[in-house]
């Protein structure tokens, strides 16, 4: 083991994948002669050499649809997007072509590629530059959709989607990127669509996946437990597939839930498991789940606004101790 930066967990993870696998090519803005907008492909040029890691232009859409042309035609593409707010010029590729391929070929050709990125707010970048699309990626049929917590979570889904035979969203974050974590020296994968339990607990079940994890739940969940309140944490870590069953389960033994995402609420990921408890474990909840979300409007640039807008710690620990029945 050792200590490792997320962002040199994600290029660990590249590096690895093309190593092993020649059909694997890295493609998108500044990951070559620049090492990576956020240096997480540092050295792959040197190592690999500008035919399997490609600076292009400013056109994801004209990048995005190369890479699906050769995913199609045997190669194992990694696209970045230097953030996803930008994935929007190119998202026709994503849901028409690189989704829908293996059902309208009838399954003649799969599509094998990895659209990766930044997801979601940053600080003061606007509201152009400050957005989660995991839930639009996850409503698409032939789409997996991969949003890590950690570095070493990082890795080990990042290789496992990379192997993938579906395309794959991988979403990162900015404010992550140099988060550190000891990571195993030796290979290692992590199944897609297979939560993990970070923490067990008996009082309050807490689903959440990405940063907010490490920097909403945690440090929230540390504030619950000086006053004796025991929770369950699940970081989902895929939103598509979404590993049901493991959230049912802690909902059995704890009773009740809270689900904290970066998103706008309507349609979100927490709607979403919101709906499948109620429909699923409607006879072991005892309170409502709530939902903490961003607020329904585009992010201000105004750090005080950009404070009230996101789920944040307290928050969180008002959620748990309402679904408790506690006094705030």
């Amino acid at each position: 083991m050792r200590e490792i930066q997320f962002r040199n967990a994600i290029q660990e993870a590249m590096s690895e994948e093309m190593r092993r696998d020649p059909m694997v090519f890295l493609m998108g803005e500044e990951v070559a002669e620049y090492n990576g907008a956020y240096k997480a492909s540092q050295g792959m040029l040197d190592e690999f050499g500008a035919k399997r890691v490609i600076d292009t232009p400013i056109a994801e859409l004209g990048f995005a649809g190369i890479g699906v042309g050769a995913a199609i035609n045997g190669t194992r593409p990694i696209i970045e997007f230097m953030t996803f707010n930008f994935s929007l010029v190119a998202i026709d590729q994503i849901i028409n072509s690189a989704a829908k391929i293996m059902s309208m070929s009838a399954g003649q050709y799969s599509c094998p590629i990895v659209f990766r990125g930044p997801t979601g707010n940053a600080g003061q970048l606007g509201a152009q530059h400050s957005q989660n699309f995991e839930n639009w990626f996850a409503n698409t049929p032939g789409l997996k959709v991969v949003v890590p917590s950690t570095p070493y979570e990082a890795k080990g889904l990042l290789k496992s989607s990379i192997r993938d035979n579906d395309p794959t969203i991988f979403m990162e974050s900015e404010v992550m990127y140099g988060d550190k974590q000891e990571v195993p020296e030796s290979e290692y994968l992590i199944p897609l669509g297979v939560a993990n339990v970070v923490k067990k607990g008996s009082d309050v079940t807490i689903v959440t996946f990405g940063k907010m994890l490490t920097k909403v739940v945690l440090p929230a969940v540390e504030e619950l437990e000086k006053e004796g309140i025991s929770v369950e944490v699940i970081d989902l870590r895929t939103v598509r597939p979404i590993d049901y069953a493991t959230v049912v389960e802690s909902v059995k033994k704890t009773n009740r839930c809270v689900v904290v995402e970066e998103a706008w609420p309507l349609a979100a990921i927490s709607s979403e498991i919101t709906y499948h408890l109620q429909r699923n474990a409607f006879d072991y909840l005892d309170a409502p789940v709530i939902r903490v979300n961003n607020m329904d409007i585009p992010l201000h640039y105004a750090p005080t606004l950009i404070d009230v807008t996101l789920p944040n710690v307290a928050r969180t620990i008002s959620a748990v101790k309402e679904v408790l029945y506690k006094k705030k």
